[in-house]
């Protein structure tokens, strides 16, 4: 009989185990689809304190050209002129995906965005800290389709031969 009881415990702690985990991921993946979701909302109605409010102090930010690696203070000193002309972007995020590390504090994400350049991907790093989910590390990037990779190549190789050249300087 003591046995069947532990049994009988020790399964349903299991399971109640399992349910509070999967509870807690299904509140972290919301939490961290609210916090992108209304980042992107954000910037697209020029809320510049909301928008680099959702960066930890030490985020960075990675444009869609080779040159772009910012801080997060340059990232604003770059955006604030847009925001104060209300000429900010606007994102739609069409697909997201999350992956989460074993504390569950950390999380990184991939996500396809419908944008004025067409479709961009968007991926990074997101940390749970004392004040909630931030943004530690973003990466915006343009998508190419396979069919146009040959063209985008041609398009671009004369700009990179010259942005080619700086960073071969700064090694």
């Amino acid at each position: 009989m003591k046995l069947k009881l532990t049994l009988i415990l020790l399964i349903t702690s299991f399971l109640t185990g399992c349910s509070v985990s999967q509870k807690v991921k299904q509140s972290h993946q919301n939490a961290v689809d609210q916090l992108l979701d209304q980042w992107h909302r954000d910037v697209a109605t020029f809320d510049f304190d909301a928008y680099f409010g959702k960066l930890t102090d030490d985020a960075v930010f990675i444009g869609t050209d080779a040159t772009e690696v910012w801080d997060k203070q340059q990232f604003m000193a770059f955006s604030k002129p847009y925001f104060d002309q209300q000429k900010t972007w606007d994102f739609k995020p069409l697909q997201r995906h999350v992956y989460w590390d074993k504390t569950g504090k950390t999380a990184w994400f991939d996500e396809v965005l419908d944008t004025w350049m067409g479709l961009c991907r968007g991926s990074g790093v997101i940390t749970l800290t004392d004040k909630g989910w931030k943004i530690n590390h973003y990466v915006l990037s343009v998508t190419v389709p396979n069919d146009a990779v040959k063209k985008v190549i041609e398009a671009k190789q004369n700009i990179e031969k010259e942005q080619l050249k700086s960073f071969t300087k700064e090694k």
